[in-house]
């Protein structure tokens, strides 16, 4: 179960991970399961665990003032999942984190994570190359969602998370590209009709 983390840690940091290092962070992890619609955070509550996902998905979302849900991100096998900002600063989250699909997780919590990029350089330098991706990812999909049209937002989509669409409900994607179920469902017709 921890060889995908493993190999997942060799590949990010473009080497290959002692087994002493590797060690460490498998005393820093744990198997969590979880099935299809339970919680792994409710907003409100502290989120305790960063999550690597080894199997299933999950959607970290908000539901706003007027009771309309937006989804922020998505998790499938490979990634991970966490509210960040609560995880680091120990403050109550503004989101849920609810699994799509029935999930095996390995987990860790703030104060091992800690410990853990203390000691293996392997998982820091990981961490700092999640960090930069994240913080690339997260800005051009800010410019997608602030100044492209739904059609650009469903190409963007199917050129950046192909997956997404085999995985998810068109509901569940039309409110992470923030667009309505409608306008998601006649874009992708015509978008999907254009690449035959």
């Amino acid at each position: 179960m921890y060889e995908m983390l493993r190999n997942y840690i060799n590949e990010i940091t473009s080497s290959e991970i002692s087994n002493d290092e590797f060690e460490l962070i498998k005393q820093a992890f744990g198997l969590k399961l979880m099935k299809k619609k339970q919680f792994l955070l409710h907003e409100g509550t502290i989120c305790k665990y960063m999550s690597f996902i080894l199997k299933g998905a999950l959607r970290q979302y908000r539901i706003d003032d007027k009771g309309v849900e937006h989804i922020v991100r998505f998790g499938i096998e490979g990634w991970w999942m966490s509210d960040r900002q609560s995880f680091m600063m120990l403050t109550p989250s503004k989101y849920n984190i609810e699994a799509i699909e029935d999930c095996e997780l390995l987990v860790t919590t703030n104060e091992q994570l800690a410990q853990l990029t203390e000691r293996s350089p392997s998982f820091l330098k990981m961490a700092h190359v999640l960090d930069q991706r994240n913080y690339i990812a997260t800005e051009e999909r800010m410019q997608v969602t602030l100044s492209h049209t739904a059609e650009e937002r469903f190409i963007y989509l199917l050129n950046s998370y192909p997956a997404f669409l085999q995985r998810f409900p068109q509901t569940m994607l039309a409110s992470f590209l923030g667009i309505t179920p409608e306008t998601f469902s006649r874009v992708r017709k015509q978008v999907m009709s254009g690449k035959s």
